[in-house]
């Protein structure tokens, strides 16, 4: 972001309207089928309480891409306790919600999310 300590007095999270870009991309699907069928991993998460954009949606979009699926749904644990469930399809895909999680997943569960993420890098399961 290419800030420095001190020179921003207070975060503002969301700014609507007075940011120089138009919301005129109806679909994103086609670019990531681009994306996947071309071999790069992608990790598609959604926190399970989010109001914005329920899970459902997001994996109703998920599954429109007819991907075979590699490892059927199931609970990803941490510390021993369920932190979510996930999904894994062909094309090096992988869904998974985050317990817990609002619209913005990391911010609301950032162990969970932190976990979540650095199995994917690593290229382990989560």
């Amino acid at each position: 972001m290419h800030t420095t300590l001190g020179s921003k007095d207070e975060w503002v999270r969301c700014h609507e309207g007075d940011l120089p870009y138009s919301r005129d991309i109806k679909s994103s699907i086609k670019y990531h089928r681009n994306v996947t069928l071309k071999g790069y991993r992608s990790l598609v998460y959604s926190g399970d309480h989010d109001a914005v954009v329920p899970f459902l949606g997001t994996q109703a979009w998920v599954r429109s891409l007819n991907f075979s699926i590699i490892d059927d749904w199931r609970a990803w644990h941490l510390d021993g306790q369920s932190a979510g469930f996930t999904i894994a399809y062909s094309n090096n895909l992988t869904f998974a919600t985050v317990k817990g999680g609002g619209h913005t997943a990391p911010e609301f569960q950032p162990e969970r999310s932190l976990a979540m993420f650095r199995r994917w890098i690593s290229n382990k399961p989560l």
